[in-house]
This record gives structure tokens, sequence and C-alpha cells, in this order.
């Protein structure tokens, strides 16, 4: 019996045994604001599941300065085990990417991926003074790179990594492949696919909290951690693109709205892009010459329509227009900026619209009626009926009852002077 009731408790064991989760979260792209609220999403159900360690699966040309140190202070502070995996093959961790791979508790990358150029740059344009090598850099530049330096520093000494190849790669924007990242002590190891990665951390100590950790991972079930519509919003409207094109909608809607008040439509299309477009630049930064250029350019092929000149204004319109747009949103900052193809398309179409259908329309409004009431005025009739009783002229197919000051006859041309009801006030043409 007893025999039998210990078989029977090492089957039914493993049904009881808690399951070993890693909780898996892929970022991809530019880092922002949309980044940083997934990962603190997805921290939050990692330590509420007890998971065995956290998989970030990263691959980025870089992005926001804020949103990465965030994305760091999350990891930083985290009670569960932090994996950075640089992945597929070729992915990159560029940027900020290189901070968040020294952040972590354990950096990996699959072969064919790189890191560096850690470089901070700004948007704003700052004065330049030569440094003692005569390099040209600002003094705010100077600032930044050095507060990256001791950043990135402080984020190697961490985790026992390479500090000075750490400071190469803010200073001079140096970078390396998975093998020599792995040679020089930039990362922990080089694995092929995620289950290859389980299966290297598997036994692996790490320190996280000031306490050491052994990663049991081996056969450990990955949850993929999928973003909230809230994060996929985010995402989606911080995307410089669709920012720049929010922006334009809400131009060009209140503006349809001011050129046709009442028409409702353009002018609610305008606001609520607007808002939107707001919120989006509120949280990624962007040059606001560059915004004044394009609604001066805006303005000025507008005024191009009103003003008949040489074309000078819609010139000029289109030249700040493109340049605004093109200053709008640095891509070395947020890690991707405005597309080109987007920029010509839609400076194209605000030339052909400003000054080809908006003068349309605006002459349309000066041309004369021709239909209604107002069309019979110096219209040419003739009469048909002419005696004591009744006066009655043929007009453009019709017969109409009328009314005239002279004396008619039956066959004269007449003109309509003006119009009573369905009665016809005629003249005589006089030759």
């Amino acid at each position: 019996m007893r025999r039998l009731l210990f078989f029977l408790l090492l089957t039914l064991l493993p049904l009881f045994a808690s399951t070993l989760t890693v909780i898996e979260l892929e970022i991809k792209g530019a880092i922002g604001p949309a980044s940083s609220s997934h990962l603190k999403a997805a921290m939050e159900e990692a330590t509420h599941q007890d998971a065995q360690m956290m998989l970030i699966r990263l691959d980025t040309p870089g992005g926001l300065s804020t949103s990465m140190r965030e994305m760091i202070q999350e990891i930083t502070n985290s009670t569960v085990p932090v994996v950075t995996y640089v992945s597929p093959k070729g992915a990159r961790a560029a940027s900020a990417g290189t901070y968040l791979l020294y952040a972590s508790h354990v950096a990996a990358m699959a072969p064919g991926t790189n890191l560096g150029a850690a470089t901070p740059v700004s948007m704003m344009p700052t004065p330049k003074v030569a440094d003692a090598n005569g390099t040209t850099i600002s003094t705010l530049e100077k600032k930044a790179v050095n507060d990256a330096m001791a950043y990135i520093k402080s984020l190697a000494e961490l985790n026992d990594r390479n500090v000075s190849w750490a400071l190469d790669a803010v200073k001079e924007a140096k970078s390396l492949s998975s093998e020599e990242a792995l040679r020089h002590g930039v990362i922990d190891l080089i694995a092929e696919d995620t289950q290859a990665l389980l299966v290297s951390l598997d036994g692996r100590i790490v320190t996280v909290s000031e306490q050491n950790i052994t990663l049991n991972t081996e056969g450990a079930t990955i949850e993929r951690f999928e973003a909230d519509w809230k994060t996929r919003f985010l995402s989606i409207i911080t995307n410089p693109n669709i920012a720049y094109i929010l922006l334009l909608i809400a131009i060009y809607g209140i503006f349809f709205e001011l050129m046709n008040p009442g028409a409702l439509f353009p002018g609610v299309i305008g606001v609520i892009s607007g808002v939107v477009a707001l919120y989006a630049l509120n949280m990624i930064p962007f040059n606001y010459a560059g915004l004044l250029l394009i609604i001066l350019g805006i303005a000025f092929m507008v005024t191009e329509v009103f003003i008949a000149g040489f074309g000078i204004l819609g010139i000029g319109g289109v030249i700040a227009f493109s340049l605004g747009s093109v200053l709008l949103f640095d891509a070395q900052t947020l890690g991707v900026g405005v597309s080109i193809p987007l920029i010509v398309a839609f400076t194209l179409v605000s030339l052909s619209f400003f000054i080809f259908v908006l003068r349309f329309l605006l002459r349309s409004r000066e041309v004369k009626v021709v239909t209604g009431i107002e069309e019979m005025i110096g219209v040419e009739a003739e009469v048909i009926e002419s005696d004591k009783k009744a006066l009655r002229v043929h007009c453009h197919g019709e017969i109409w009852n009328a009314e005239s000051e002279d004396e008619l006859e039956v066959g004269q041309k007449v003109r309509v002077r003006s119009l009573s009801g369905l009665v016809l006030h005629v003249e005589a043409i006089k030759e």
C-alpha cells in the first residue's frame, strides 16, 4: 500500500507543480512613448505571474531618450530577471537599443545582428564651438554627450559589462557585430533562436535587486505579451508619418470650414485630427520652425489664389511647405522620420488644390447665374398674342403671360425686364 501511494504521488506531482513561465515582449521599430507603456504593462504582468524572467526581443534603430530612460528604470528596478535579446538575424540595437542592452540583467544577440552608435542628437540648432581636439561641437551637445557617457557607464558597471567600449559607442558612435560584442564583453551570449536562448540561460545565476537568482528556463512556457488597444493607438499616432498626416488634415479641414461656413464635415474632421495631432506632438519632439514653415507655405499658396501675379507666392509656398515637412521631425532623434515620398505627394496635392481647384471654385462663384428666375432677365422673347385682354410671349420654348407699357404687335421681338410671379414684364427691342 505504501509503494502504491508513493507511485501515485509521483504520478500526480507534476499536475500540482507550478508552470515555469517566461513573459516575452517584442519591441520593434523606433522607441517612443508606446514602447515605454508596453514594457511597463508587461513588467506588471510578469510580476503578477511570478514569471521566471522577462524576455525582450529587440530590433530598433533608436528613439527618444525620455522613453528609453523610462524603460531602463523599469528594467533596473524590476524584481523579475530581464533578458534583452536582439533578434531575429539582421536586427539591430542601435542608439537607445544599446542602452537597453546594457541595462538588462542578461544581454543576448542572434547571429548577424549589431549594436552601437549611441551618440545623443538634438533637433534644435545650437551655436558651435571648437573643443581641444578641434572638433566643432555646441555646448548643449557637449553636455548631452557627457550625460549620456555617464549614464551608460553606470549601466555597464551595474551589470559588469565593457565600460570603455560603451563610452566609445556614445562619444564616437562606434558599432559592433554580435560576435565582436561577445568577444569584447558587451553582451553575455549569442543564441540562434529563442529556444536555444532558453537552453543557454538555464542554470545561469543573475543578480536582481541585490539578490542572486538561478534561472530555470529549459522547457519553460513562453507567453507572448500583446499590447492593448491604448498602446497600439499611441504607437500609431506617435509615428511621425501619421502625426504629419493628422496635422495636415487638421489644417485643411479647418481651412475648408472657414471657406464654406456651415459645411460642418470638414470642420469636425479637422478639429478631431487637430486634437489627436496636438496630443501626438506633445508626446514626441518636433521642430517649431518646421511647423511654422508648413503653415507659412499653405498661407502663401492660398494667397496666390487671390492675387494675380507671376506665381512667386505659389513657388515660395511650395518651398516653405516642403522644407517645413522635412524639418518637422528629426529621424536621428526619433529613430524614424517623415517619408520623403509622402512629403512630395502632399506638396503636389497641396499645390494642385490651392492653385488650381480653389481658384476654379472662386471663379465659379463669379459666373453669372444660368438657371432660375435670374436667368430670365434680359432674355429675348416673341409676342404671340397681343390685345386688350391679354399679352402672351414665347420665351425659352414656353408661353408666358406678359405686361408691357409699349404697344406691341404679334411677331414683335421683346426683352424681359423683370418677373413678377408668373408674369413677365417686357419692353420692345428698339432697332
